[in-house]
C-alpha cells in the first residue's frame, strides 16, 4: 500500500487454528489485523472469529475451499468467490470487500470473478510470517511502508509444536525492531 505513514500491515489468511489464547492476546494488545478467511476452514466455528471482529478487524474473502484459481474456469472461480462472499457475509454481517487468491496465484478471469462477487481490490503482500522468521519480497529482509505482512490462522500441528501466539508475537518483535507500527490495512484503502 502506498503510504509515506512507518506502518505496515498484517493479514491472516485461511482459519483452521481457533485458538482462544489469540483472541485474549489481540484483545490485550489491541493490534489491527485483516482476516481473509476460507469458509470451509472456519465453518465448523464462525463464532471464534466474532470476538476479534468486534475488536474492529475486518473479515475479507479467501474462497470457499482454497484451490489454486487459474486451475478453474470463470464459472468455479467465481462460484469460490461468490460462495465464500454469500457465507461470510451471512456470518458476519458485512460483506468482504477484498479477496487474496489462494497461493497468490490469479488472473484476469479471477478479477473478473471478483469484481462479479462484490469484491473491491485484491490483496496480495510482500512478506510472509513462517514459524520463527519472516520471508520477505526485499532481498535485503527489510521491511517498507505499507508492507502487506501474511500469516496465517494456523496451530501446533503445522507450526511443529508452536503456538499462533507465539508466533504472532514473534512477528510483532520483528516489525517493531525494524521501527515500524501495525495499521489496519482496511483504513488505507478508498473502497466505492
Amino acid at each position: 500500500m502506498p503510504t509515506k505513514d512507518r506502518v505496515v500491515f498484517v493479514t491472516i489468511d485461511d482459519g483452521q487454528e481457533k485458538d482462544p489464547r489469540f483472541v485474549e492476546m489481540l484483545r490485550d494488545l489491541r493490534v489491527p489485523v485483516s482476516m481473509f478467511l476460507t469458509d470451509g476452514n472456519v465453518r465448523d466455528d464462525y463464532g471464534y472469529f466474532k470476538p476479534l471482529q468486534a475488536l474492529g478487524n475486518h473479515v475479507q474473502n479467501h474462497t470457499l475451499t482454497h484451490p489454486v484459481m487459474p486451475h478453474l474456469g470463470p464459472e468455479g472461480q467465481r462460484r469460490e468467490i461468490c460462495g465464500a462472499q454469500k457465507s461470510l457475509t451471512r456470518e458476519y454481517g458485512t460483506a468482504p470487500k477484498l479477496f487474496r487468491p489462494p497461493f497468490g496465484m490469479w488472473g484476469s478471469a479471477t478479477q473478473e470473478a471478483a469484481r462479479e462477487c462484490g469484491i473491491q481490490g485484491i490483496v496480495l503482500w510482500t512478506a510472509s510470517m513462517q514459524i520463527h522468521d519472516m520471508q520477505y519480497d526485499d532481498p535485503n529482509k527489510k521491511l517498507h511502508n505499507g508492507d502487506v505482512l501474511l500469516a496465517h490462522f494456523r496451530g501446533p500441528k503445522q507450526l511443529r509444536g508452536e503456538s499462533m501466539t507465539k508466533m504472532f508475537a514473534e512477528m510483532l518483535k520483528r516489525i517493531r525492531r525494524q521501527g515500524f507500527a501495525v495499521a489496519r490495512l482496511e483504513d488505507y484503502i478508498s473502497f466505492r
